[in-house]
């Protein structure tokens, strides 16, 4: 047994998949293969149930799977220290973001963590389903952290670190009924069209919520992946808006509303897989993530 076929285990338990596995090892399908069965014949048993149609874990594989991220894990650390030792922070951090990202800038802050430590490997993704998909990118070990906008009772499996929050506004266009108002409640946008991210980003979530537990109807008639577009087709009278308040100010032709009768507020977390310790290179971001906002 060694530590690549305990690499190529992990992912293909995680991936429940021979050919997921090998992509995200960059790899051939047959090359994972070989090495599992390799696995099952070091240890003489049967590690994934086959099948023409999934792959699942054995008994076998389901009491292996945390300690071979154990030992994965206590290799990495001592390869770390090693390294870090003699040359300075190395490793790699993979990092996945929404698009258009307002809170925090996140270029100037990997440019100065690059400055920092110069020996770390940074890949940056987005995700097409927002900050849904970008945990489970996290939960399925695709990703080592993730800058989302979900509630805590959205990131079971997570670790959560809260950056910033900011309130929810409501964004009518001027021409609007209600747009010389003060504040407004949910019950006056119901039965507006709306326009709205694509469902699976957390503030589409939030919003969808409140207005569910209020017993309001909603109709979302544009739905958009970019926030800072959901002004223009306000502005253009495709609907109304109910999203986060940042990098908002000053839109021509959009008025921005309180919302009187609810308390709905946005947060930006870095989050990480729960359970399995950082490593230092994660760790070191994740602290300059903090003391930049």
């Amino acid at each position: 047994m060694d530590s690549r076929q305990l690499e190529y285990f992990v992912a293909v338990a995680e991936e429940l998949s021979f050919t997921r596995a090998a992509q995200r090892l960059f790899t051939v399908q047959s090359t994972v293969s070989a090495a599992i069965r390799a696995l099952e014949t070091d240890l003489k048993t049967t590690l994934f149930d086959r099948s023409t149609r999934r792959v699942t874990l054995s008994d076998a594989g389901e009491a292996l799977l945390p300690e071979a991220k154990a030992a994965l894990e206590a290799l990495d650390r001592a390869r770390a220290v090693v390294e870090e030792a003699s040359t300075g922070l190395r490793g790699n951090v993979r990092i996945g973001t929404m698009t258009r990202l307002g809170l925090i800038d996140l270029p100037a802050l990997l440019g100065s963590f690059y400055q920092r430590y110069p020996l770390v490997e940074v890949q940056v993704t987005t995700s097409p389903t927002g900050s849904s998909g970008l945990a489970d990118d996290v939960r399925h070990g695709r990703l080592d952290v993730a800058l989302v906008g979900l509630s805590r009772a959205e990131m079971s499996g997570l670790e959560p670190r809260e950056l910033a929050t900011v309130s929810f506004v409501a964004l009518v266009p001027l021409t609007h009924r209600l747009a010389s108002a003060a504040a407004v409640r949910l019950e006056d946008l119901a039965g507006e069209r709306f326009v709205d991210m694509l469902r699976g980003f957390g503030n589409r979530t939030t919003v969808d919520r409140a207005f569910d537990l209020a017993g309001l109807p909603r109709r979302v008639q544009v739905e958009v992946p970019d926030l800072t577009t959901v002004p223009e087709y306000v502005r253009a009278g495709l609907g109304v808006a109910v999203v986060p308040d940042m990098q908002l100010e000053n839109v021509p032709g959009v008025t921005r509303l309180r919302l009187t009768d609810v308390e709905l507020t946005w947060t930006l977390s870095a989050i990480t897989l729960s359970g399995k310790r950082p490593s230092r290179a994660v760790t070191a971001l994740l602290d300059l993530m903090t003391a930049s906002i």
